[in-house]
């Protein structure tokens, strides 16, 4: 296919933005280099105030290809100004982009070959998930279209339950009339996860699909913005209550169609992605967050069937059991290293009267068959304590038992490495053999320590996350990240000389999921960069619920 020809100018691109004068033009922009393979850009402003019209209507009077399509007022959310553009479209394909998105160059170009070629209804690849300013990028449920998935072509989406998980709208290109004649639209107004719904009417339709491994979309993630976006702005309840009543509705459209076996992946993927970010987060939140969301959390995993929640062999499943046996908020430190990834079950690790493992003595939750998996999939726990020193930085590793599962093992060297956060570059790599614990240690409490020396200066300027790769005596390797051990002077910050910069400020501290990572800053001005950023943090209004 010539993709040159003018005959092939078969995509419309809808762009839908609200107040967003200082992205737009760059996401339209994005949307027109695409090339000959895009007859139109249909961007739809959804009632702005703030001089966005203007910037599309001055662009359009340059580019033929560029319809503004306003609306009057406000739609309070994207699926309506969606479903306009979808319904102006004249192309035989349709993409979506957001106002404060981007396309990468060919984007069109790939997936309508894709579509073509394969005769299919929907085509989908990559969405790369960008932390700005400065990175990093990160696949969006990279197992689904990376090789060996992609490429590939499905008769159906039940040919590949999992495609559920990736509930974007905005990675794949559509056929129009495919669209239409199985009147798959947005949910209208103010509708917070829309594409949730979208994506499962879409699925429910049934069509051919094409996955590729190339990069489709780039999702630019703004955690400064003045207004956050929706998968962002996670402080308030509601946005939790949105999130599970999108979910309802979109299994509910599933079983509807006769598609089981999509609808209980779409179970499966709440419990392993929705519920497991918000548990992260729970014992940062208030205590009348924590009981809202307890309660309501409670409520919709009392709808799921049982199959869906036993065995509690996975963390997204066992952490569902867990609320499901507490009427009240508890152990959320364990739940938040739970809900970690890689999961980590923190000690203790209790046992019922008949020797079985589980959760607590308070909640005496099975955990069986989570401790029957293969060693390379269980939540171990790795400890993790940095001390920077002037004359040299020790981090000390202390891997706890799982149910006698470590020790039959045999664990014999880790291997910490700490990766750049922005770039994904392994700065360091510390190797260390690890020793017993104390004989006398009851068996489920026994631990082996492992002492490194960080090399500091082969760290540069940035935040540095540690992993730590663990090797085992019967030839068996567990990458996780650390547990960072808090205590007196532990996780503060410490001013050390530095060869050329005179300074090297290093603070050890706990990321939110629990796990050990590392800030530096280097030199006068690194120093007062953190300064700065510190007194930001400080002044800046809080957001809560």
């Amino acid at each position: 296919m010539d993709l040159r020809n003018p005959q092939h100018a078969q995509v419309s691109v809808v762009v839908i933005g609200h107040d967003d004068a200082p992205h737009i033009t760059g996401a339209v922009r994005s949307a027109l280099a695409q090339g000959p393979v895009v007859r139109e850009v249909l961007a739809v402003d959804d009632g702005s105030t703030d001089g966005s019209p203007d910037l599309l209507d001055a662009l359009a009077a340059r580019e033929p290809r560029l319809r503004v399509l306003r609306r009057a007022d406000n739609s309070g959310g994207c699926g309506t100004p969606r479903n306009d553009g979808l319904a102006a479209a004249s192309a035989p394909y349709a993409l979506f982009l957001d106002s404060d998105d981007l396309l990468p160059p060919r984007a069109a170009a790939l997936l309508l070959a894709a579509a073509r070629e394969q005769r299919a209804e929907v085509a989908a690849g990559l969405c790369v998930r960008r932390e700005l300013p400065h990175g990093p990028d990160r696949p969006w449920q990279p197992r689904l279209y990376a090789p060996p998935a992609a490429p590939a072509v499905l008769d159906h989406p039940s040919e590949r339950p999992e495609l559920t998980r990736d509930t974007l709208c905005v990675n794949k290109l559509y056929r129009t009339d495919f669209l239409r004649e199985h009147d798959v639209r947005f949910p209208e107004g103010r509708f917070p996860y829309e594409d949730f719904v979208f994506t499962a009417r879409v699925l429910a339709a049934g069509p051919r699909l094409a996955l590729i491994p190339d990069p489709v979309y780039l999702w630019q993630v703004r955690r400064d913005a003045a207004r956050l976006s929706i998968s962002l702005d996670r402080a308030g309840i509601d946005n939790w209550r949105a999130r599970t009543d999108a979910h309802r509705t979109a299994v509910e459209v599933l079983r509807t169609a006769g598609e089981h076996a999509l609808a209980r992946a779409s179970r499966a993927a709440f419990l392993d992605l929705g519920l497991r970010m918000y548990a992260r987060e729970l014992d940062r939140r208030t205590p009348e967050y924590r009981r809202q969301w307890w309660a309501h959390t409670r409520s919709y995993l009392g709808t799921f069937d049982p199959d869906e929640l036993s065995p509690a062999d996975r963390p997204g499943r066992l952490l569902a059991r867990v609320l499901l046996a507490a009427p009240q908020p508890q152990d959320l430190p364990r739940l938040r290293e739970l809900a970690s990834r890689p999961a980590r079950l923190l000690p203790p690790h209790a046992r019922d009267p008949d020797a079985t493992p589980v959760w607590s003595n308070e909640l005496p939750v099975p955990l069986d068959r989570l401790a029957a998996r293969p060693l390379r999939t269980l939540p171990l726990t790795v400890s993790a304590q940095l001390r920077p020193r002037l004359r040299g930085t020790t981090l000390r590793l202390r891997l706890h038992e799982f149910y006698g599962r470590v020790a039959r093992a045999e664990p014999v060297r880790a291997e910490a490495e700490f990766v750049e956060r922005r770039t994904g570059r392994v700065g360091a790599r510390c190797p260390a053999g690890f020793r017993s614990g104390p004989d006398d240690a009851a068996p489920d409490d026994r631990t082996w320590t492992a002492d490194a020396t960080v090399p500091l200066r082969r760290l540069g300027a940035g935040t540095w996350d540690l992993r730590v790769l663990l090797r085992f005596a019967d030839g068996t390797e567990r990458l996780t990240s650390a547990h960072a051990t808090d205590g007196p002077g532990l996780l503060r910050r410490r001013a050390l000389p530095s060869a050329g910069r005179g300074l090297r400020l290093v603070q050890p501290y706990a990321t939110h999921s629990g796990s050990l990572a590392l800030r530096i800053a280097l030199g006068p001005r690194g120093a007062l960069g953190v300064l700065r950023r510190r007194l930001v943090r400080l002044l800046e209004p809080r957001r809560r619920p």
